[in-house]
Formats: C-alpha cells, sequence, structure tokens
C-alpha cells in the first residue's frame, strides 16, 4: 500500500488474537502498523508483533526494491510494535536505530542491550534529514508509555502517530471508525487524557494531511471528525446526549426495576439509553458506553455488606480512567440491609465534577409501590431537559427561565434555512417583563447577527458552570458561515424549531424580534419571549467563572513571544507577522499580546 509516493505501508494483520493485551475482546482481530520512508536515505518506522516476523521482514524486503535501510525509528516500546526490533538488526546490521532515551533503557531490560553502538537518541524538537524528507520528533510521555514518541513529515505533512488514533480490527475488515477506536482509546489510553491533550496542543500548530497510527487504519479525510472525538474523548467529557444504566441483579427484581426505569425514560424523551448487564455483557463495551455519553444509572445489590463483584469491577474500571464530568443516580436492592448507593459514591469519590441525581431508588427485594415512585421521580429528574421541550409539556411560559439571566455567558442558535448556527455572547439583558422584553447585542460581523436580522428569530440557551472548554471553542472560535457547529449531533429543537443545546444549560428562551437598534459595530435586538422553559437548577455560567475555572491559563512560562487573549495559544518568537492567524481559535494578531 502506498501511503504517499514516498511512504508504504508494510504492517500485518492478525487473526490469531482472541484478547488483546490480555483482555479486550477483539472479534475482527488487530492490526499491527508499520511504515517505510523511500528517500536519499530511508526510514522504517516501527515494527510488528513477533508472530509475524518473516511476514514483516518480507513487506519490508518488498518495498525496499533491493535497497537497504538506513533507519529503524522507535516511537513506543510495546511488543506488539518493538518485538522484531533484534531481527530488524541482525537482517540489517548497518542500521541505525532512532529513539528516545527512555526507550533504550527499554530495550535493555527487552533485549538484553540499548544498541549503544547504533543509537540516534531524539526527543522534543530533534529533526532528521532523510534527503527531501525531513522528520520532526514530538515527545508525547505516558501516550500511554513514558518512552512515547511521535514523528511529523513535513513534506507529505503526515504524522506517524504511535498508539494515537489506532483502534481494534484488522485492516481487511470493514467496520465503523469510531467504535472499536472508542474502546480502544477509553481501555488503553483512557487514562491519560491530559497527555494526550498536550499532544493535542503540540499537533494543532502542525499541518497535518495524513495519520498513520500504529493500529487501525491511514486517516487521510476528515481529519478534524477524528481530532474533535479525541479532544472529547481525553477531556473526558460526553460525546453523545444519553443515559447507561448499568446493573448487575441476583434473582430478577433489580432487572425489572432497571427495565421499567428504561422505558419511563424513552417515554420522557431520552434520545438514546443503553441497558448493560454487567455479570453478561462485554466490560470493555459497558466502560466505553459510560464514557460516551452523559449519564450514567448504577443498579445493584448489596452482596456481602459490600456491592455485587461485576459492579465493583465496573466502577473500578471507570474510576481508573478518571471517569469524569456526568451525572450519576442509584438503584441498591437489599432484603434487611441496603447499602450498595453507599458503597458506590464512595468508590466514586476518585471522580471529578461528578453530579449526583438527587433521587435514589432502594428497593427493599422487590419493587413496591414507594420505590415505583422513587423510579419514577428518579426518570423524570434525569429526563427534565427532555420533558422541557416536549410539544406536549404545557409549561411553556416559565417565568422562572428569566431569572437564569445574569452577566452570564450564552449560546444564542439560528438557523440561515439550510443550516443552523450558535454563537456565544456574553450580552443578553432582560428590558421588561411587562411584557417580557430581552435584549441581545451582537458584533456585526458576526455571521449570526447577519442571520438574525434576516429570520427575526433566535434562542438563548443559558450556560451553566458544567460547560467545558469545548463549548466555547465551537460556538465562540469559529464562524458558522463555514461551519456547521451542529453537523456531529442531533440537537433538541424548541417550538419554533431551533436549537436547543441538550446539555451543559439551565434554561432556553425562544425570542422573536419586534426592534433592531443599530449601535455602529454592534446590532442590538429588542425581542419579545415566545417560549420560556427551565432546565435544571445547575449554577449559571459566569464571565467571571469562566475567566476563573473554564478557559485554559496559557503555558508561558520561560517562553517569548505572544499569546492569543482569546483561547490562549502561545505563538513563540520576537515578532508576531500582522497577518499571523491563530491556529486554534483562528482570531488575528490584534488579539495577541507580548508574554510579560
Amino acid at each position: 500500500m502506498h501511503i504517499t509516493s514516498d511512504i508504504r505501508y508494510i504492517g500485518v494483520n492478525d487473526h490469531n488474537i482472541d484478547l488483546f493485551e490480555g483482555q479486550y475482546i477483539v472479534p475482527n482481530g488487530m492490526a499491527y502498523n508499520s511504515y517505510v520512508i523511500m528517500d536519499d536515505k530511508i526510514a522504517v518506522m516501527d515494527t510488528v508483533d513477533a508472530a509475524f516476523t518473516h511476514e514483516w521482514l518480507d513487506n519490508l524486503q518488498n518495498a525496499l526494491g533491493g535497497r537497504k535501510p538506513d533507519y529503524l525509528i522507535v516511537q513506543h516500546m510495546e511488543p506488539d510494535h518493538s518485538a522484531n526490533i533484534m531481527q530488524f538488526v541482525k537482517a540489517y546490521p548497518d542500521a541505525k536505530i532512532v529513539s528516545s532515551v527512555k526507550a533504550f533503557a527499554m530495550m535493555k531490560n527487552f533485549f538484553g542491550t540499548d544498541f549503544a553502538e547504533r543509537q540516534v537518541v531524539v526527543g522534543e524538537g530533534s529533526v532528521l534529514e532523510l534527503g527531501k524528507h525531513t522528520l520532526h520528533f514530538v515527545a508525547a510521555p505516558m501516550v500511554h508509555w513514558p518512552e512515547v514518541i511521535v514523528t511529523y513529515d513535513s513534506t507529505d505533512r503526515v504524522l506517524f502517530s504511535a498508539d494515537g488514533f489506532g483502534k481494534f480490527g484488522a485492516l481487511d475488515v470493514d467496520e465503523d471508525w469510531a467504535c472499536e477506536a472508542r474502546r480502544y482509546y477509553i481501555g488503553i489510553v483512557g487514562k491519560y487524557g491530559a497527555q494526550v491533550q498536550a499532544l493535542l496542543k503540540k499537533a494543532a500548530g502542525l499541518d497535518i494531511q495524513i495519520i498513520c497510527p500504529l493500529h487501525g487504519p491511514v486517516l487521510k479525510e476528515n481529519l478534524g471528525y477524528y481530532l474533535n472525538l479525541y479532544n472529547i474523548w481525553s477531556g473526558y467529557q460526553p460525546e453523545e446526549d444519553g443515559i447507561v444504566i448499568a446493573y448487575t441483579s441476583v434473582y430478577g427484581n433489580t432487572k425489572k426495576a432497571v427495565m421499567q426505569l428504561a422505558e419511563k425514560l424513552r417515554a420522557n424523551g431520552c434520545p438514546k439509553v443503553v441497558v448493560n448487564d454487567l455479570a453478561r455483557c462485554d466490560m470493555a463495551e459497558a466502560v466505553e458506553d459510560a464514557f460516551r455519553y452523559s449519564k450514567l444509572v448504577l443498579a445493584t445489590t448489596t452482596y456481602n455488606a459490600e456491592i455485587f463483584p461485576f459492579m465493583r469491577e465496573f466502577i473500578n474500571h471507570l474510576t481508573e480512567r478518571n471517569f469524569s464530568n456526568r451525572t450519576v443516580a442509584f438503584i441498591e436492592n437489599g432484603s434487611w440491609a441496603p447499602l450498595a448507593a453507599k458503597v458506590m459514591k464512595s468508590m466514586l469519590e476518585k471522580s471529578r465534577n461528578l453530579k449526583y441525581a438527587e433521587n435514589t431508588v432502594r428497593i427493599l427485594s422487590a419493587l413496591n409501590e414507594e420505590s415505583t415512585a422513587q423510579l419514577n421521580a428518579l426518570a423524570d429528574e434525569l429526563t427534565m431537559e427532555y420533558l422541557a421541550v416536549r410539544s406536549d409539556n404545557t409549561n411553556t411560559n416559565d417565568p422562572s427561565a428569566l431569572f437564569r439571566i445574569g452577566y452570564g455567558l450564552y449560546v444564542v442558535t439560528s438557523n440561515d434555512g439550510k443550516r443552523d448556527n450558535g454563537l456565544i455572547v456574553n450580552t443578553v439583558t432582560q428590558v421588561t417583563n411587562t411584557p417580557n422584553r430581552v435584549a441581545v447585542t451582537i458584533n456585526k460581523e458576526n455571521y449570526s447577527h447577519h442571520v438574525i436580522k434576516q429570520t427575526g428569530k433566535m434562542n438563548i440557551n443559558c450556560l451553566t458552570t458544567d460547560a467545558p472548554f469545548a463549548v466555547f471553542e465551537k460556538f465562540g472560535f469559529q464562524s458558522g458561515r463555514n461551519t456547521d457547529k451542529f453537523a456531529e449531533c442531533e440537537p433538541l429543537r424548541s417550538g419554533n424549531g431551533l436549537v436547543v443545546l441538550p446539555r451543559h444549560i439551565n434554561a432556553f428562551l425562544s425570542l422573536k424580534v419586534v426592534q433592531y437598534v443599530d449601535l455602529d459595530t454592534h446590532g442590538m435586538f429588542i425581542c419579545e419571549v415566545t417560549e420560556a422553559r427551565t432546565i435544571s437548577n445547575d449554577e449559571t455560567m459566569t464571565y467571571t467563572y469562566y475567566q476563573d475555572h473554564v478557559k485554559p491559563k496559557p503555558e508561558t512560562e520561560g517562553k517569548k513571544g505572544f499569546v492569543c487573549k482569546i483561547c490562549g495559544y502561545v505563538h513563540e518568537g520576537d515578532t508576531l507577522p500582522e497577518d499571523f492567524i491563530c491556529p486554534l481559535c483562528k482570531h488575528g494578531a490584534a488579539d495577541f499580546e507580548p508574554i510579560q
């Protein structure tokens, strides 16, 4: 396989493996990827698993066409990628090995030698010239081992990403990328989200056209889709709106309650309800679901004054992977001394930013009138936002929704007739209450201003303090004229047909423009409120809270250059070009300031 005119694929497919890393079921096998860059000097990118030594050496020999490699670049020392280093050395005794200091120390452990006479040690910022190809090395410690480096070929604009952007499954099997990549990431890399975020920031400054991982397919198209998913996963944010119920049941009574809850959640409008029997399902799939969706219900029995073993295992999997930023609810069952909810909550103390449901269901052996009422109350609590936008909900003029307005941050949604749009604003004010009038001020340069002036309608989504920085990146750092901000989700809609954010809001207002005031650089829309609904009691996001707790602090220590006031991106150097565009938020040089 030719990746580019000079880069060739020499990896192998493994259909003999049943468990990857001794625990992950891989029904469609695995791919162990390796590449060779043909230039004045030839570089081989990693080896493959020991079970495929001869197949890999044959692939390499065929790609070389009689030439000999100059370098073996070792990005990662896990044996499924490094097992054939010694065989490579025997086959090509004149080649040098390029890797990190820590990788060479690991080679000593694996092979009894660190190949001192062949070493080319590289680290952050190191460069290797092959001829017309220039390789730039980027340190990626703990993604997901400490020795990892990734490699950027600036000529063909290819990122060799080590285990990053990999997935389960051999390359000769056609399957959805996201499903198996998500299970792979959460299971294997999930603990190291902060390190992945750091690597993504480095990657943001590179012009990447192709990603070559060590597992899974080469990625050439729609790279923004893959990068966005990695940003969500490594930021421990929900990928989709939905509720996962993970349960264990000894005699079927807890299962009966779970099935009743699932039915109620669907009836209340929840877009996705996933139910996992932890004693029978693939545990890795259940963990994947918990990280994929926004809410989690844990239902189990009290067992030996503890909880059922499969539930304990499941929660351990969550906490060791930094399960965060979710809503969690509990259903406990016990015939004489129910303790399960208390035990589960104590196990989750290791997790951050979890919001617990106010309602907990306590079952004494089997559902009765009291526990059934608790179950219904929990269902209504978990689906409050879906019930709030249902057309049969009669409370569509809730004045308390207006109390959510402060000097806060809001997402204004609109539609230009072809697609939905969204914009971050902090200029929403209630100006009268008889009748209710709201003023919204928007910069004329924003596409939303143009759309709302044409259509005369908008929705105001009142953001809460759990809104992650990704919300501000999506709605504040790019224009809706050339970006579909809702392309990767199925949003909720209010009565006027416009989008309502499914998460991170506590109220929304549907507005109809009745007057426009020209304020030179901005336009003020005076609007009547056509619909107002309260979603939750969560605290409203203020501008101060955003600055203090949400917006990333720029990493400027020891650096000389300029920092973006919008997103914190650092451009190092003595000067900043007048036409410079921030690679993260796309703002120009006027929004940068010198590092002090």
